[in-house]
């Protein structure tokens, strides 16, 4: 491997410090963002290692897959934002802190032949994020479907319309049953904020097939626990189950999917659903980088961090984010006993990267270093458009009050004037004008039509990995 390792300093003047932030989410762009605004320009260079070159707003990929915001509108562009500082698009595979190196590949790293290489560092900021945490279960890998990414999300929309389309056109009544289906799996945000907009928007697109119909349409949420989204509490939770199941989405709690091969959904409670649309929300992990570091972690394989949101033990690292535990002083303070952690989540990511931000230039400067304390302030969750649920400063709130709060504190959150300004405009259009139906699911493959015509053959659709799933009914 080749030592990746610029200085970017003139002959005979003092080396800045090489600040590298891993991953360019939540915590890495706003960390990067205050880095470059209060950093001296002979103090410091900073470096974004991101697999990505733009942060997602993960709270607005509900609605893009709706259709109610433009996909461009819900990532934030780090060059653009992040001028000041190095962007690198790659993946980090190996930290090793002790020699402060990171190895990565790069995109241009298989045509270069030259295999993975070193990334030097002073200081280290990691905020790589989370992945799906999935498991076992037969076929799951083989068909279902995630929701953490804008990519996820704008090809979950395009495949809900393409099963509405196959229906509409199939005379077998297995398919069009199957294609008709969809089960969610996970009683989370994603899961339920995704559930409900796809439903209220193919709920809306049905008026214009002419031989399908709303109540021709299940949809399934399954949840292993007793209750969903428990971050708005147990009686908004109960409020939610009784909403969804008012629109006829079956909502089937303390039940887990056991498998879902040859394209049918088998739950722990004995039902069999036939189904081409399998989506998975249930949870994440921490990033695998995390178990490639010398760094120290918790028994849930989160980086062990302080008040102060280093890393515990060590020195000249930071974290903040879904990747690292911080303890919650404002909990520990309180009734709720010592020992809780921050919850991984928007709300927390923004102000950690804040303080931690400030915490690395005092570290630099020999100053003292501060406290992260925020006493969470609630929570809100869209259940389709005008409908929603939100538990802030104690106060239950439900139906379109919820669902307005949900918008207006999304929108004050998402970064950029821009992107405020574009978010609001399609906002407002859509309220104007009737919603997008159109699947674009042959964007997938945009050589498709090319190849075809150059007499390579159709590549657009790879065959399915199983045939038409058995016309099973419920159990």
């Amino acid at each position: 491997m080749k030592a990746a390792n610029p200085r970017g300093t003139a002959p005979g003047t003092p080396p800045r410090t090489r600040i590298l932030i891993v991953g360019g989410g939540y915590v890495g762009m706003y960390t990067a963002i205050r880095l470059q605004r209060k950093l001296r320009a002979d103090e410091a260079e900073v470096t974004v290692l991101t697999p990505e070159p733009y942060m997602t707003y993960q709270p607005f990929l509900p609605e893009a897959a709706a259709g109610s915001i433009s996909p461009r509108h819900v990532v934030v562009p780090l060059r653009r934002v992040l001028k000041g500082c190095r962007i690198v698009i790659g993946q980090a595979h190996h930290i090793d802190h002790a020699k402060r190196t990171v190895t990565l590949t790069t995109l241009a790293s298989e045509d270069e032949g030259a295999g993975p290489v070193e990334l030097a560092y002073d200081e280290l900021v990691l905020a790589p994020g989370s992945v799906s945490r999935t498991l076992p279960v037969p076929g799951l890998a083989d068909y279902a479907i995630g929701f953490k990414t804008v990519e996820e999300a704008i090809g979950l929309r395009n495949h809900v319309i393409e099963q509405m389309d196959i229906a509409s056109s199939t005379r077998d009544p297995g398919l069009r049953d199957a294609a008709l289906t969809f089960v969610f799996v996970g009683g989370g945000y994603a899961g339920v904020e995704a559930l409900a907009e796809l439903e209220d928007m193919a709920r809306y697109a049905a008026r214009y097939y002419h031989n399908i119909k709303p109540e021709d349409m299940k949809w399934v949420l399954v949840e292993a626990s007793d209750r969903i989204l428990p971050e708005v509490g147990p009686e908004m939770g109960v409020y939610t189950v009784r909403e969804l199941r008012r629109r006829n989405i079956d909502v089937r709690l303390e039940t887990r999917l056991d498998s879902c091969e040859n394209r049918v959904a088998v739950l722990s409670d004995g039902a069999r659903f036939p189904t081409r649309t399998v989506v998975w929300t249930a949870g994440v992990k921490p990033h695998p980088v995390l178990a490639a570091s010398d760094l120290p972690r918790n028994e849930r394989g989160r980086l062990a961090c302080t008040a102060f949101l280093t890393v515990e033990g060590v020195e000249h690292a930071f974290a903040a984010g879904d990747a690292a535990a911080v303890p919650d002083i404002t909990a520990a303070e309180g009734t709720t006993g010592p020992g809780l952690e921050c919850a991984p989540n928007a709300q927390h990511a923004v102000r950690q990267a804040k303080v931690l931000a400030d915490n690395l230039i005092a570290s630099l400067r020999g100053e003292v270093l501060t406290e992260y304390a925020h006493k969470y302030v609630g929570s809100v969750a869209s259940l389709g458009l005008h409908k929603g649920v939100a538990h802030i400063y104690g106060r239950k709130i439900k139906g379109y009050p919820a669902w307005f709060m949900h918008r207006a504190y999304h929108l004050s959150r998402i970064p950029t004037f821009n992107r405020k300004m574009r978010v609001l405009a399609e906002w407002t259009l859509s309220g104007l004008f009737k919603r997008e139906i159109v699947s674009l699911g042959s964007l997938e493959h945009p050589r498709a039509e090319f190849e075809l015509a150059a007499g390579g053959g159709h590549k657009a659709h790879p065959p399915h990995p199983a045939p038409d799933p058995p016309k099973d009914s419920q159990g």
